[in-house]
């Protein structure tokens, strides 16, 4: 079994940051991709960034620039660094993990960019 613990979400004015940590445990023998994912009230889920094992990544057209995904393979850790935030970033955040045999979803972590 795979445990995520997802942390770094939060109440932020426009143009401010926030930093979310997604940390994985349990029975990982190794982690291949990490995504993290958004969904808005009323909106599907969407990819924000992805990174491989690797470190390439790949981001949505809308975060672009501002969001930036790392991750620490030895801590089983995948980070989003949101910079710049909008209003239109507002949601729920979820890390995902893919290993050898399955997938993993995070419980989600509120981003709400207000002022």
């Amino acid at each position: 079994q795979v445990q995520l613990v997802e942390s770094g979400g939060g109440l932020v004015q426009p143009g401010g940051s926030l930093r979310l940590s997604c940390a994985a445990s349990g029975s990982i023998f190794r982690i291949y991709a990490m995504r993290w994912y958004r969904q808005a009230p009323g909106k599907q889920r969407e990819l924000v960034a992805g990174i491989t094992r690797g470190g390439s990544t790949n981001y949505a057209d809308s975060v672009k620039g501002r969001f930036t995904i790392s991750r620490d393979n030895a801590k089983n850790t995948v980070y989003l660094q949101m910079n710049s935030l909008k209003p239109e970033d507002t949601a729920v955040y979820y890390c995902n993990v893919a290993l050898s045999t399955a997938g993993y979803w995070g419980q989600g972590t509120q981003v709400t960019v207000s002022s």
